[in-house]
């Protein structure tokens, strides 16, 4: 039995429809992104403060010691036997070190050095990340090998 015409220009349209919003889409997120650096720069402008007063970024590479994340992180790992995803753990060791918790972007970067630092301990079997919750690991302290 043959398609008839009508089935075959309703999946042709279909097919068309489906590159349209697609292309809508990427327009949408190219949108979204100028929109936003358009919004950062625009806060620059409508300050009311003096230039001084934002904050500068610094790297983070020399502000901790050898293993002293792990170690901060050890001691949060030991009062919540239950384990720590890696956001709670980034505000552990801020909240340790007396940084400002409210700075997304120092958290953010903290928690890359987390990542990293208890992948290191994880394979010499001192941590384990045993699953995710919401989109980042959990991390508990194995007992046998602490």
């Amino acid at each position: 039995m043959a398609e008839s015409a009508t089935a075959t220009a309703l999946r042709t349209k279909r097919d068309e429809l489906v590159r349209v919003i697609g292309s809508y889409e990427k327009s949408i997120s190219a949108a979204r992104r100028d929109l936003a650096h358009v919004n950062a720069t625009l806060e620059l402008f409508e300050r009311d403060t003096p230039p001084n007063v934002y904050p500068s970024r610094l790297s983070i590479a020399r502000t901790f010691k050898r293993g002293e994340i792990f170690c901060l992180c050890h001691t949060a790992l030991t009062a919540a036997p239950e384990g720590l995803d890696t956001r709670e753990l980034a505000i552990a060791v801020v909240t340790a070190k007396g940084m400002d918790q409210a700075d997304t972007v120092l958290r953010k970067a903290i928690c890359f050095r987390i990542v990293q630092a208890m992948l290191r301990q994880g394979m010499q079997g001192r941590v384990a990340s045993y699953r995710k919750r919401k989109g980042v690991r959990v991390w508990k302290l194995n007992r046998t090998a602490s």
